[in-house]
């Protein structure tokens, strides 16, 4: 079977793992004839294995179009997300000026290492579902994110066999409560100055999707337009080539520091063009689309 898209959707038992085909969505447990079900992760755990199954798939069943399935984030509950800081030069450029800090040099040309921060799972939310914006917030931001899903545990990984550790591609959004960033009453000098979790990990605050694409479907993931509208209204508009470190730069830089594991998800990082840098940041009402090539869009109103 070619030209699939792996989801996970709500099945009459719970979350499972799907094909999209041609519109239509299949269950994989019985597309390769598995009695009992098959949810997403079993497929990522397993990826080599599933790869050669799906392709190989004896039948596909019966279906659910696309529009009448309800899709689920394709990673329910991730082992772990990482992500990319200022991983854009032009983004990383605004925010320097926004913030009144020298830029310093290309951190890649200066012989340094992509650096991360994290996001728990359950700041996950669904492709197309609403996320309610804090309401100690009044500075939400966008941030459009191609999103990287590990297939196979990888360890101290070269950077020349980085993509062999891949399993596929989605999009991702990095909402950000810019305005939570800082904790009130510290020095912004001061090294305990950032709060991590207010500022990244409020509920729904990664809406991820809509579906994984197989790496091998990705000619070229280092070439991808990326585009974010808010209401319609152009605010990112980028290509995943203008990353600071590569795919394989952030693979191989994050296993020299721990083991990554099936299902865990990297954000690479965002392009120019969030709301920080201009000022205007998310109301009630309003509503975000990304899209990225090859892999869809998503799409994620806010109240």
């Amino acid at each position: 079977m070619k030209n699939y898209r792996l989801v996970n959707y709500t099945g009459v038992d719970g979350a499972r793992a799907g094909l999209l085909v041609d519109g239509q969505v299949y269950d994989v447990a019985t597309c390769v004839g598995s009695a009992t079900p098959v949810r997403i992760m079993d497929v990522l755990q397993g990826w080599g294995e599933w790869k050669a199954r799906l392709a190989a798939a004896p039948a596909l069943g019966a279906a659910i179009p696309l529009e009448h399935a309800k899709l689920l984030a394709p990673l329910a509950a991730p082992a772990q997300i990482y992500c990319a800081g200022a991983n854009y030069a032009d983004h990383a450029a605004a925010m320097a000026a926004v913030n009144g800090t020298p830029l310093g040099p290309n951190p890649k040309e200066a012989g340094l290492k992509a650096w991360f921060f994290m996001k728990g799972a359950r700041s996950l939310s669904n492709p197309g579902q609403t996320v309610p914006l804090p309401k100690a917030a009044k500075r939400v931001d966008w941030e459009a994110e191609l999103a990287v899903v590990i297939g196979k545990q990888a360890k101290d990984v070269s950077v020349e066999d980085a993509y062999q550790y891949i399993a596929g591609y989605c999009i991702g959004n990095d909402l950000s409560a810019r305005d939570l960033g800082h904790r009130k009453g510290v020095p912004p000098t001061s090294p305990f100055a950032m709060d991590w979790l207010a500022h990244k990990n409020f509920d729904g605050s990664l809406p991820l999707g809509p579906w994984i694409v197989p790496a091998e479907d990705i000619a070229d993931p280092m070439n991808l337009a990326i585009k974010l509208y808010v209401n319609g209204e152009l605010k990112q508009n980028s290509n995943s080539g203008s990353m600071i470190f590569n795919i394989a730069d952030q693979i191989s830089h994050l296993s020299e520091k721990l083991t990554l594991y099936p299902g865990d998800v990297i954000m690479t990082g965002t392009p120019a063009g969030t709301g920080n840098e201009s000022g205007v940041f998310l109301n009630s009402g309003d509503f975000i689309k990304i899209t990225i090539d090859h892999l869809g869009e998503l799409l994620t109103p806010v109240v």
